[in-house]
């Protein structure tokens, strides 16, 4: 059964949401595990593809977007309902939760205090719970 993790992040921003996302997609690699990070749109993934060759100076991160030929990678961006052979990690940055997430090892919400994002967090979550999916929350506000 899929773990689900709930990364709860004191900033509003979207681009705080992307750079924890990113360093969450370097520990995953580090371990050997292959991600794919389910984005809302073309967009967020031209987004996050940027980021991820440029939020630490010393890191490589080797992935592909939807839409390339390779999709080779251990790290992969999609926006559409193909994951390609991925299994390891999931990293969901949508609103909604996708339909393949029950083939992963681990799903991972990044939560940002934005209220359209904290909306549908607590809807997931209550998808999880009443499924019996293990959930572990790890709230990284300082209360």
């Amino acid at each position: 059964m899929t773990r689900v993790d709930f990364y709860i992040l004191p900033q509003t921003d979207t681009a705080d949401r992307l750079d924890f996302t990113c360093r969450l997609v370097q520990k995953a690699q580090a371990l050997g595990s292959s991600v794919y990070v389910a984005v809302n749109d073309q967009t967020e993934a031209q987004q996050l593809d940027q980021l991820l060759w440029s939020f630490r100076p010393e890191s490589f991160i080797p992935h592909d977007c939807e839409g390339s030929e390779e999709r080779q990678a251990p790290v992969l961006i999609g926006y559409g309902e193909d994951c390609g052979q991925h299994h390891d990690l999931l990293i969901n940055l949508k609103q909604q939760i996708p339909a393949y997430f029950s083939r992963f090892q681990r799903l991972a919400e990044v939560v940002c205090q934005q209220p359209d994002v904290l909306e549908s967090t607590r809807r997931n979550y209550a998808f999880y719970r009443d499924r019996g999916y293990p959930i572990h929350s790890h709230n990284l506000r300082r209360d």
